[in-house]
């Protein structure tokens, strides 16, 4: 079965969609994972560890979006 450039293309976007979604998920799972347990052992330290939590995975998830944007050129170009 031979491969012709579309296809290699749209393979190459789905391979980039894919890891770009798989890593900045598995990071923003362990983040809240690691606050929910500081904020269960120091309640009093809750606001500042929930802030730093979003700051995190705000950042993380713009990994993912970057992600999107050059599978989009990918596609596209």
């Amino acid at each position: 079965m031979a491969l012709d450039a579309e296809s290699i293309k749209t393979l190459s976007v789905g391979g980039t969609i894919a890891l770009g979604v798989i890593f900045p998920a598995i990071a923003i799972a362990m983040i809240g994972s690691r606050a929910l347990e500081a904020m269960g052992r120091n309640p009093e330290a809750a606001e500042k560890i929930q802030t730093a939590m979003i700051l995190a995975v705000a950042f993380a998830e713009a990994l993912a979006i970057y992600t999107l944007v050059v599978a989009l050129i990918l596609k596209f170009v």
